[in-house]
């Protein structure tokens, strides 16, 4: 039952979600734990549903959309999802070239090409979803055993990371939370994992152990992983108020634990992450999108595997020409996800209360936490528009 949940979850903890976190953790402390906390819940909720949807539809998602609500509506949740897959692609791409520059030495722009070229080497083979899921599996296993083993390292303030679970909103912190929730609730991951789920042939009668042992542990696992690494960030660089520039300061959240081993360590983990989410946002914004304009939503279509090429070559070009700091780059990229969210978090609702959901039709509580979850990503891409539109007026 293993699989489509944790591929939603290694997409979901890529390198804008542990930037962002370590930024979290170093400039105000435990304070936005309670950020990863809500959306890890409505997470679960949205990936729920998108089983769900992905058990019982005759179709895939956006065929079953075109079904219900018309074709022009399912042609623009796959371009919504392309678009925020592209956003996602910038981000993986500067994290896993800034990774292996470190590494290695070189040019993190040629690093960023040698990644592209892998992933996309990868996904032209045969049974792409079982490479993928494999990949992501064990990538995911070595990032969470590295980030236990740091949190009990850095002996955090359990104290006060507990008084995190609080909600606050600390001064100039706006577009950190957009950032963090739309990393930690990933509407496309969430959207995604219905044809994940296709994929893996998963039956009605299979719907509670994939829930027992892949939708919770599978979103539920990133969650975790976000809060230590949050909470290591606040012990290790305390309240320094500082804005992240560079992978060298992101690494130094290490350092004190374990020298020049801890950076490494954590460069490691960094790479882990950008790699294993590019490979799942590759392999969404092609499938999602090929399925929005008719052409079919195959893993294997050739068609299918030029659009992931489109979303690899994006990420390629704007790390390639960019200016500034790349860490602060996937960090905005990562913010511009939540744009069009909303959109697909209503759409999500809206079949998955369809009569034809049958026994796997929404209830109420999960109505409830869908509707928390759709005001949640509306307000956070308010938010965002908010500030986009004071940075071009300024």
């Amino acid at each position: 039952m293993i699989g489509p949940a944790f591929v939603a979850g290694a997409w979901q903890f890529g390198p804008g979600n542990l930037t962002s976190a370590v930024e979290a953790g170093s400039a105000y402390g435990y304070a936005l734990i309670w950020v990863i906390v809500l959306s890890t819940v409505l997470m679960i909720a949205f990936t729920d549903m998108s089983v769900r949807i992905g058990i019982i539809a005759r179709g895939s998602m956006i065929q079953t959309i075109k079904e219900t609500l018309g074709k022009p509506v399912g042609v623009l949740a796959g371009i919504s999802v392309f678009f925020i897959t592209l956003c996602f692609s910038v981000g993986n791409a500067a994290g896993s070239g800034l990774a292996l520059s470190m590494l290695f030495g070189g040019s993190p722009i040629l690093w960023t090409l040698v990644c592209s070229v892998a992933v996309g080497f990868i996904l032209m083979m045969r049974n792409v979803y079982s490479v993928v899921e494999r990949i992501l599996l064990a990538l995911v296993a070595m990032m969470a055993l590295g980030f236990v083993f740091s949190a009990v390292l850095a002996r955090p303030d359990w104290v006060a990371s507990a008084a995190g679970f609080v909600p606050t909103f600390p001064p100039s912190a706006q577009l950190l939370i957009i950032a963090l929730v739309g990393t930690n609730f990933s509407i496309n991951a969430a959207f995604f994992t219905s044809y994940a789920t296709r994929a893996k042939g998963t039956r009605f009668d299979q719907y509670r152990d994939s829930t027992i042992t892949d939708t919770l542990p599978g979103i539920i696992a990133p969650g975790i992983m976000t809060c230590l690494v949050i909470m290591v960030a606040a012990a290790v660089l305390g309240h320094t108020g500082e804005r992240v520039q560079t992978l060298v300061q992101l690494a130094n959240v290490f350092q004190p634990l374990a020298g020049s081993l801890g950076s490494t360590l954590f460069v490691l983990g960094f790479f882990a992450a950008a790699f294993s989410s590019m490979l799942a946002n590759a392999t969404a914004g092609g499938t999602l999108l090929s399925d929005g304009v008719s052409w079919g939503g195959s893993f294997d279509a050739l068609r299918t595997k030029i659009l992931v090429g489109c979303v690899l070559a994006f990420g390629a070009f704007v790390v390639a020409l960019a200016p500034g700091s790349r860490v602060q780059l996937i960090i905005f990229a990562q913010a511009m996800t939540v744009l069009v969210a909303p959109f697909l978090a209503g759409l999500m609702l809206i079949i998955s209360n369809r009569r034809e959901m049958g026994a796997l039709r929404n209830k109420l509580f999960q109505n409830v936490l869908g509707v928390c979850g759709f005001l949640s990503i509306l307000a956070a891409s308010g938010l965002l528009v908010y500030k986009l539109s004071g940075m071009l007026g300024s």
